[in-house]
């Protein structure tokens, strides 16, 4: 795994990144070398006219398209025929762009036809790659090979985690595996057998920590052989980007890595954010009264609505959204969340909500220092009394500002169960421990692509 943005990627899905972008620049160079007249015209157009940071350019776009369309995912890696059909979507829309492009700067690649070559060789070069890419990764020293030390609910959660497509790990053996009674030796001759035999790269220990239950000198033994030992809350994070709270000690929280916010870093995000609200309050001023009227057109009530939410400290403020809901909708219900097909949503409401509109509004919170871009969601206080009792750990998430999105809301579908909420504040805690401005961004991206292809608020 790599890390990158505090966030871990298979090793395998970054071989393919850079492995794309190498394919996708040398396709366009092709179709300029097999459509320009000389060597000497070539070295001009790529090097005097700067030709080259065109096709870094083209490269990037096809890049972000294909992000877009999850071709990096790796738990849709595998999935051949859905991913030849999105690659084939992805050529379309770059054919579409470059022509749009050349239409405008008819000089904008050297050569004629040389976007037509470059497309067709980049087609072609794509689907080999990726052939030749599933290949290689199915090659043993592409394949990590594991052992999961530990029994029960929490080890089997750890072994399925592991199974997942994509991460390109091997499960070798775990102690669920092992008939008979499990002592203290049969557990450690178990786990040094199957190190050996099948050449175990790593052990993740899933069971308490309690003198006596844990095979001390045979894990020793292996990591002496150069075999790493971690333990199964810090690698589940690194596999799922969330943090599990059940069975997780409060000592955790104390000495886990990250979890650390420098007053520089505070000062730069703080700017970061007001500018970056402030941008968008100026962006968004032609919608806002055009979503304005459609929401009072839509139905009777006010035009912006305000709810009380739990933010930093527990300390509660004035959240505003764009109405979306009829007025009153609470009125014999009480505090509840909003469900699928919501009779209390307005027909305006719901595509208000499908593209995030209705959060326009809480760019001024930001102004004022009540939520950042990212964060946890803010809940109400009611919710907030009820989840404190039922989840543990679920009070830490006001550690922090809440934002407008955060790393909840581009990993789990919109939630309203307790379960849900519980989902939510693993990923939510994941945040907290690994905020950054690189992971910042990343879910500001990650926003931006989940509104593009309209798969709503989550």
């Amino acid at each position: 795994m790599i890390r990158l943005f505090n966030v871990y990627y298979p090793v395998r899905t970054l071989v393919l990144l850079l492995g794309e972008a190498l394919v996708i620049g040398f396709s366009f160079l092709l179709g300029t070398v097999f459509t320009v007249e000389s060597m000497l015209r070539l070295s001009n157009t790529l090097f005097i006219e700067r030709g080259y940071l065109r096709i870094l350019a083209l490269t990037a776009v096809v890049l972000l398209l294909s992000h877009g369309f999850d071709l990096y995912d790796s738990s849709k890696i595998e999935q051949k025929l859905d991913q030849a059909f999105r690659i084939l979507f992805v050529l379309g829309l770059v054919a579409l762009i470059l022509g749009a492009i050349l239409y405008k700067f008819p000089d904008f690649l050297p050569g004629n036809n040389s976007a037509i070559f470059g497309v067709i060789i980049l087609a072609v070069s794509l689907f080999c790659w990726r052939s030749a890419y599933g290949w290689l990764v199915c090659q043993p020293f592409f394949r990590e090979r594991v052992y999961v030390l530990g029994t029960g609910e929490r080890a089997e959660r750890l072994v399925k985690a592991l199974a997942r497509p994509g991460l390109g790990i091997e499960v070798a053996g775990w102690t669920g595996n092992i008939t008979g009674e499990l002592s203290l030796d049969t557990v450690g001759s178990h786990l040094a057998g199957l190190a050996k035999e099948k050449g175990v790269h790593r052990v993740i220990v899933a069971m308490p920590n309690r003198r006596g239950t844990i095979p001390v000198e045979e894990l020793l033994t292996l990591r002496l052989a150069g075999v790493k030992v971690e333990e199964a809350t810090s690698w589940l994070e690194k596999i799922s980007g969330r943090i599990e709270v059940e069975q997780l000690y409060p000592s955790w929280f104390i000495f886990a890595d990250g979890f650390r916010f420098s007053t520089v870093n505070r000062i730069i995000r703080r700017i970061m954010n007001f500018t970056a609200a402030l941008c968008g309050l100026i962006i968004a001023l032609p919608l806002i009264p055009l979503v304005a009227l459609a929401v009072k057109l839509s139905s009777e009530g006010p035009v912006f609505y305000r709810q009380q939410r739990v933010g930093r400290g527990d300390v509660s403020f004035y959240c505003y959204k764009f109405r979306t809901m009829r007025q009153d909708a609470e009125a014999d219900t009480g505090a509840t969340w909003a469900t699928d097909d919501d009779p209390r949503i307005t027909r305006v409401g719901q595509y208000l909500r499908l593209l995030r509109l209705d959060e326009i509004p809480q760019l001024w919170c930001v102004l004022k220092g009540d939520m950042h871009f990212v964060g946890p969601r803010p809940e109400r206080p009611e919710f907030v009394q009820w989840l404190t009792r039922e989840i543990p750990y679920y009070n830490l998430r006001h550690v922090v500002r809440p934002g407008i999105t955060g790393w909840a809301q581009v990993q789990y579908k919109y939630g309203n169960t307790l379960q849900d909420a519980r989902e939510k504040l693993q990923y939510d805690l994941f945040y907290i421990k690994n905020a950054s401005i690189g992971l910042d961004l990343l879910i500001m991206f990650q926003t931006v692509k989940i509104v593009l292809l309209g798969r709503g608020a989550k």
